[in-house]
């Protein structure tokens, strides 16, 4: 087998400098991606080889400027729409609403 050496996002045996072993507390956002990833497994619409081609195939510079939880719902995303679950259409078409109730939706009242 032929050794083509390793891809931008491969990182192991790398320096990784400090590692801050102390958790950090998820955003709500970043625990619904979480769920959603869990969920859209379960129903079959993906599983982790696809949501990990998705994060392998983006490009050095969404990979290198996105969160984790970014580059997971972008992965998620892709899947999803790949598996028929909805169309980048229908998915614009949901953002624009859920745009449209303003930056307060989902606060604490």
């Amino acid at each position: 087998m032929e050794y083509f050496g390793k891809r931008w996002h491969d990182m192991g045996g790398d320096p990784a400098g400090d590692i801050n072993p102390d958790q950090h507390d998820f955003a709500l956002w970043e625990k619904r991606v979480d769920a959603l990833m869990v969920l859209s497994s379960a129903k079959g619409l993906m599983n982790t080889d696809s949501l990990r081609r998705v994060l392998e195939d983006m490009g050095p510079d969404a990979y290198e400027t996105m969160s984790y939880y970014e580059r997971w719902i972008a992965s998620v995303t892709q899947n999803m729409v790949e598996a028929g679950a909805f169309s980048p259409e229908e998915l614009a078409a949901k953002m624009e609403a859920v745009k449209q109730r303003g930056g307060t939706y989902g606060a604490a009242t």
